[in-house]
């Protein structure tokens, strides 16, 4: 398995030159400057993470990790912890919200079981044990199967960068997910759990009110170090939180970027930087959630989404549908015409003169 101390050693600054052709590149094709906007800005910091001025994104992948989580216990999700396992064998029949929109784009749905309570047939399997603990009776996990966890889903982008993909996605599938989200994002940004707590999957005005008192006891109860990510994700998280976190950082560790999906994935994103700042650069917003702490997430973590469609539904349905705009963008960048090609004066670049 990937060591993690290692792979945080690895990961370096994108590259500034590649940066700069992609850049220069944009500028000379006959169009409007910076016409497409966010859409540009994006391409150009994929072209630093590959370090070419011509990116390579033919080839997606969205890894969903799948898990379980004990606090589904405490009456916090409208459905049981068997759903879990019911949307992830969804996943391979291709019926899932997200394998359809994958597929609609053009990309490969990877999905993982890192800790489901039971076994389902055909899910890849890299858990260390059925379901978290719950978190209002002591710690989700120790802090050696956070590691661990981690480390799978480093080994995942690797094995992902050595298949010959361009791009990542982080994706998960847990019943009860939500509330681990907010437990860990309410001690990193220090933040009662009602700043930070949504209805998930369509919980009740008393069922809210239920689960942010649930995430109150846990925190009281496990009293994680805000100051150290380890900690706070092992007595609060999940290990689809884990294993997403370890897909950040092995992504920016072999050079690929990983686009965050919503709550859940912008959750492990805050961890991934909060062990690795310099990982910041290699993770793409993809949307602004529904989801109440999401646009907190997004400001600590200095990202600017470009869809806002109010989505919530999980499993890196935001991440797949950012999929096609890239490719677009990227469709522009490699075959439309330069403003030399046309015979037309190039526009000046005044924004950066």
């Amino acid at each position: 398995m990937m060591n993690y101390r290692e792979t945080i050693k690895q990961i370096g600054p994108p590259d500034k030159k590649a940066a700069a052709a992609c850049r220069r590149r944009w500028n000379d094709i006959a169009k409007p400057l910076y016409g497409l906007g966010m859409l540009e800005e994006c391409h150009v910091r994929i072209a630093a993470i590959q370090g070419t001025a011509h990116p390579d994104i033919r080839r997606k992948a969205l890894a969903v990790f799948c898990a379980d989580n004990g606090i589904v216990e405490e009456g916090v999700t409208q459905t049981g912890q068997e759903v879990t396992a019911i949307v992830a064998e969804n996943f391979p029949d291709g019926i899932s919200c997200a394998a359809l929109m994958c597929r609609k784009a053009g990309a490969d749905l990877c999905p993982v079981d890192v800790g489901m309570a039971v076994d389902t047939p055909r899910i890849e399997k890299r858990k260390l044990r059925y379901g978290t603990g719950n978190i209002t009776k002591g710690p989700a996990m120790t802090r050696e199967e956070a590691i661990r966890t981690i480390e799978a889903g480093i080994e995942k982008a690797s094995e992902l960068k050595q298949m010959g993909y361009g791009l990542l996605a982080a994706g998960e599938m847990g019943i009860g997910n939500t509330a681990t989200s907010a437990a860990v994002t309410a001690v990193l940004l220090d933040r009662d759990p009602a700043d930070v707590t949504g209805r998930g999957s369509g919980l009740s005005d008393e069922a809210l009110l239920h689960k942010q008192e649930v995430i109150r006891k846990a925190i009281r109860l496990n009293a994680p170090d805000p100051s150290d990510p380890l900690d706070v994700l092992s007595k609060l998280g999940g290990f689809d939180i884990a294993a997403m976190t370890g897909l950040y950082l092995g992504g920016a560790a072999c050079r690929l970027p990983v686009v965050a999906d919503g709550f859940i994935s912008l959750t492990a994103a805050l961890l991934a930087v909060r062990i690795a700042p310099a990982c910041r650069d290699y993770i793409l917003p993809s949307h602004a959630s529904s989801e109440p702490a999401v646009r907190m997430l997004l400001e600590v973590l200095g990202m600017k989404p470009v869809i806002h469609a109010g989505m919530h539904c999980g499993e890196g349905t935001g991440a797949a549908a950012f999929f096609p705009l890239l490719d677009m963008a990227d469709e522009v960048y490699r075959k439309m015409a330069s403003f030399e090609e046309i015979r037309v004066t190039k526009y000046e670049d005044y924004k950066n003169s």
